[in-house]
């Protein structure tokens, strides 16, 4: 009886609490998910997968669950030429599908009616794998780019296009977005350059449907450092960025960045072990003048962590 008083209050400040989430989530909710999806949006989707982030199915941050792109030289299955710079987004069976190959609904008018009715990804299957590409189609009119599932329309298995390229033109971009949240490199660098004189810079800004169903964006909050939106168009070196990410004073002599060259892992290329130690020693020689060059960096394994994140990097353009 003591408390009755405040009953009106409690109601007042749940209904206050409530309105506000619904107006900041809900609302807006129904008006992005009317947004058109570019191009742009649909090759992050398909590149990065279902999360980027924190899951359940990648609770330590590790890049499981992830597909690949792949660069094809030929059809997996004929045999025949495909144009150059074909592409295909390759799911493992029982890798999760992003946010539209389950909810198409979500890519906005035009790519959405296109992605379910010429590109048939109602019939993709996660528990058996699947392949995907980007075409383009004309709707009402006007073209549009959608997915289509080529498992459903040309039967292509993910172990067919896997095994039809070498490893060179294999991207692990998605694992790498998620070495990319884990290691912090987004409480440094954005990946929104504003609309000011980072034009000029960092290039031009992000429309907001090159964002549709991406998760996380990883915008960042705060830049210490370059922004990465367009880093690859830049800068495409792989051999650059491998001495960037090992040691960044290798090329920026007072960068304030942290070394990452424990991605490496144990062993190099070749399968040798990577004796840190060594080469750090060498390095401290370089830097104080007692060698003339420094340390070669190792060449980093197939199946490295670095080599996801320099994947990644270099889908920046």
């Amino acid at each position: 009886m003591a408390f009755r008083q405040y009953t009106v209050g409690a109601r007042m400040f749940g209904f206050a609490l409530g309105s506000s989430m619904m107006i900041t989530l809900f609302f807006p909710s129904i008006d992005i998910r009317n947004v058109q999806a570019t191009e742009s949006a649909l090759d992050r989707q398909l590149q990065n997968g279902w999360d980027g982030g924190f899951n359940l199915t990648d609770p330590l941050l590790k890049g499981w669950n992830k597909p690949v792109k792949v660069l094809l030289t030929k059809d997996p299955k004929t045999g025949a030429a495909v144009p150059p710079g074909t592409y295909a987004y390759v799911y493992k069976a029982g890798t999760w599908f992003p946010s539209g190959i389950i909810h198409p609904v979500i890519l906005g008018e035009g790519v959405s009616d296109l992605t379910v009715s010429k590109g048939r990804v109602g019939e993709a299957d996660n528990k058996a794998g699947a392949v995907f590409m980007l075409k383009h189609a004309t709707f009402n009119g006007k073209d549009y780019p959608y997915i289509e599932d080529v498992t459903a329309t040309q039967g292509w298995m993910p172990n067919d296009v896997l095994n039809s390229v070498p490893d060179a033109n294999i991207s692990h971009s998605g694992a790498g977005m998620t070495m990319f949240v884990r290691e912090g490199c987004w409480w440094c660098h954005t990946l929104l350059p504003e609309e000011t004189q980072d034009w000029q810079a960092f290039g031009v800004p992000p429309m907001l449907g090159d964002f549709n169903g991406a998760s996380p964006t990883s915008f960042g909050s705060d830049r210490k450092a370059p922004d990465l939106l367009h880093v690859a168009s830049r800068n495409s070196s792989r051999e650059w960025m491998m001495m960037h990410f090992f040691n960044p004073r290798l090329v920026q002599p007072h960068s304030i960045m942290p070394r990452f060259d424990y991605l490496w892992g144990d062993k190099d290329a070749s399968g040798n072990t990577i004796d840190f130690a060594k080469w750090r020693a060498e390095y401290d020689a370089y830097h104080e003048g007692q060698r003339d060059t420094p340390p070669d960096v190792p060449m980093p394994a197939k199946n490295s962590e670095i080599r996801n994140l320099l994947d990644f990097m270099l889908s920046l353009k």
